[in-house]
């Protein structure tokens, strides 16, 4: 698979128009349904490669725009979800900043 390439799981017979937010490979157990005991096991089934780890996050990034971005009736939530981000992101860059200015 290069860049720009349908993942080699995906078969436009079988799974008809192509979809960035579906996981086209070997379906397997979710996260919220593995217990305790069996976590390294699907912690080490995970593909750890830089590819695989990007496809994961474009998949996120598209499930979140067809989710909050791109439905006909979109609301503000993408809005205060990025201004949370940028707060949460700005607060981590400057927290050595803001640590000497506390009040005991």
């Amino acid at each position: 698979m290069g860049f720009g390439d349908y993942p080699a799981e995906y078969n436009p017979k079988i799974h008809g128009p192509y979809d960035p937010a579906r996981f086209y490979g070997k379906p397997d157990t979710p996260f919220g349904q593995v217990k305790l005991g069996e976590l390294g096991a699907w912690i080490s089934r995970r593909n750890k490669h830089p590819t695989a780890i990007s496809g994961a996050v474009s998949r996120a990034w598209w499930r979140w725009q067809h989710k909050y971005v791109q439905p006909k009736r979109a609301g503000i939530a993408p809005f205060f979800q990025f201004v949370a981000g940028s707060m949460v992101f700005f607060y981590f860059i400057n927290y050595g900043k803001l640590s000497k200015h506390k009040n005991y």
